[in-house]
Parts: structure tokens; C-alpha cells; sequence
């Protein structure tokens, strides 16, 4: 299935982006580093966050199926640039924290970091993107 997303370039490096079937709308601008004002996420801010909501949303499915309850599940990315061989992102380190009180058995740990692992937009991104991951579970 097709998705439109509608986009304006409203100079000053900014731009606005309409997501069509929700009709939900956000604002990019390009980063300090790279001659913008850093008002809004950058392009390949997204990236980063597209990234860690499609990690959130494929162990949300992989949670529901297996009936576990990852509430609060905080996932921190960390998106690196790069300008070799061009300017490019490098890494997107992930760190994802599990909440307190809601415990995990070794299988069901596994089944989440291989849904992680799966996501879409993982296996979307370049190989030479790296994509490091640490899992942190309570104690």
C-alpha cells in the first residue's frame, strides 16, 4: 500500500510535510552544522527517529503477540554524521531501556531484540550506516 506525503520548500532551508491519510503535519530545517537554524528536526534527524519508532512498534507487535507489557519502553538513538566518502550519516547508536516491574524471561528478551533487529527501517538503511544497539534490562 502507497502512502503520500506532500512536502513544501518554504526557503530558509525549511520545509513542511503533510502525511496525506492523517493529514498530520510536520517541519524540517536543515542542522547548524549544515547552514540552517536547527529550529526543527533535520532530514536525517528523522531518519534517526524513524528508526526508534519502528524498533518501539515492531517489539509493540511482538509484545502483543506474545502477551508481554513493555510500557515505557524509552529507546535513545544518537545519530552520527559522517563526511566520508560525502556527507552522509555514519551511525545511529541505539540504547533501549526497559521499565522497572515489568520482567522479561530470557526467550521473551530475545524475541524483542529480534524484532528490533528486523525493523523495517533497519534493513532499509545503507550497510554502511551503522546501527549498534544496547539493551538494558532492569535488575
Amino acid at each position: 500500500m502507497a502512502v503520500e506525503i506532500n512536502i513544501t520548500y518554504e526557503g530558509g532551508l525549511h520545509c513542511a510535510a503533510t502525511h496525506v491519510p492523517s493529514r498530520n503535519t510536520l517541519t524540517t530545517n536543515a542542522p547548524v552544522d549544515n547552514g540552517g537554524t536547527g529550529a526543527a528536526f533535520s532530514p536525517t534527524d528523522l531518519v534517526a527517529t524513524a528508526l526508534g519508532t519502528c524498533m518501539a512498534t515492531i517489539m509493540g507487535l511482538v509484545a502483543q503477540r506474545n502477551n508481554l507489557n513493555i510500557d515505557g519502553l524509552q529507546i535513545h538513538v544518537i545519530k552520527e554524521m559522517t563526511a566520508i566518502p560525502v556527507r552522509r550519516i555514519g551511525s545511529l547508536k541505539t540504547r533501549l531501556v526497559f521499565p522497572p516491574g515489568k520482567p522479561l524471561s530470557g526467550t521473551d528478551r530475545a524475541k524483542l531484540e529480534a524484532g528490533a533487529k528486523a525493523c523495517p527501517v533497519k534493513q532499509s538503511l545503507h550497510p554502511d550506516v551503522e546501527t549498534p544497539m544496547e539493551f538494558v534490562y532492569p535488575e
